[in-house]
């Protein structure tokens, strides 16, 4: 499939390209910091949902903006490059606004995948995905799996 990261405004022409050719475009997005299982079966999940796995991905300002100083603790290019490795995921493009809406509405897809944390509501991009014959899809997240607790272990056993 070529190259996997790509500048927004570049994806949103390859996604215009691949619906007309009736592929069905699912998006995702996440921090993805440090990698681990929950993220996994997440993608995985999304992927399932449809033809084509877009990934948004936050950049270094907009993480350390949610998440705070010490965060990320994995530069944003190598997060996507670590991303792009995996088979689930067909395009991967990085956005520096604290949320994907712009991201969403350039990309319009077909399916906006997130997180069973995530109220329905609360779903950044929900309106402009079902204003367009899309929908939304929450995944089930695996239990114990998250950067956050990964952070908490390595300090735990190797914290001075």
């Amino acid at each position: 499939m070529g190259k996997k990261i790509i500048e927004r405004a570049e994806l949103k022409k390859t996604v215009q390209t691949l619906k007309n050719a009736g592929k069905k475009i699912v998006f995702t997005n996440g921090c993805f910091d440090l990698l681990h299982l929950g993220h996994v079966r997440y993608l995985e999940a999304a992927r399932a949902e449809g033809d084509v796995l877009v990934v948004g991905v936050n950049s270094d300002r907009s993480v350390h903006e949610i998440k705070g100083p010490s965060r990320p603790v994995v530069p944003d290019d190598e997060r996507a490059e670590v991303l792009a490795a995996l088979a689930c995921v067909d395009f991967i493009t990085l956005f520096d606004e604290p949320n994907p809406l712009e991201t969403i509405r350039a990309l319009l897809p077909d399916v906006l995948v997130k997180g069973s944390d995530w109220a329905e509501d609360a779903i950044v991009g929900k309106e402009v995905v079902e204003e367009h014959g899309g929908r939304v899809v929450r995944v089930p997240l695996t239990e114990g799996a998250s950067t956050t607790t990964i952070i908490e272990k390595i300090l735990a056993n190797y914290g001075k």
